[in-house]
């Protein structure tokens, strides 16, 4: 059986646009992506003093249960060079578990829906961008409602200047 999902991936060290293109290309064969949100910069969240990120997500469908489909995301995640540092540390990429279905789990490895989702505009605009009507299993609200309700202003559209001047 398929199952939808939403994966939202950050990446804030190194080449960080070739990074997450990077991730989208490993996500195979156990997770095959459908679509893909635009590409945004934003400013660190959490802990500050660190370079902004570059933040999408995608909608795919896998056939793995969830918590080897968390096995395989950070299996994926140490095989593109993710290293162990803190919490909302920079990172070289990051990949979230946002929506499974409409399932909610909560249990001492996994949470379902990605925990702080809700409060997250770097998480919430580019999921906007795949599905502004997907209601939120817990909060009750569309992805649409949840972002009218958060400060976007460290969240720009990605524009990939790769011209020297």
């Amino acid at each position: 059986m398929k199952h939808t999902l939403y994966i939202a991936l950050g990446s804030n060290l190194g080449d960080r646009q070739a990074n997450l293109q990077a991730a989208i290309q490993a996500l195979p064969p156990a997770v095959h992506v459908l679509r893909q949100s635009a590409i945004y910069e934003t400013t660190p969240w959490g802990y500050l003093d660190q370079p902004d990120f570059l933040n999408m997500v995608v909608q795919a469908e896998t056939e793995l249960p969830p918590g080897e489909l968390m096995a395989t995301l950070k299996d994926l995640e140490s095989r593109l060079g993710r290293q162990a540092t803190f919490k909302n540390g920079p990172r070289v990429i990051d990949l979230d578990l946002l929506f499974y279905n409409d399932l909610v789990l909560e249990n001492d490895k996994l949470t379902i829906p990605h925990a702080g989702l809700a409060e997250r505009a770097f998480v919430l605009v580019p999921l906007a961008d795949l599905a502004p009507e997907f209601i939120h299993p817990v909060h009750q609200q569309t992805v649409e409602v949840l972002l009218s309700q958060v400060d976007t202003r460290g969240v720009r559209p990605f524009e990939n200047n790769t011209k020297q001047s």
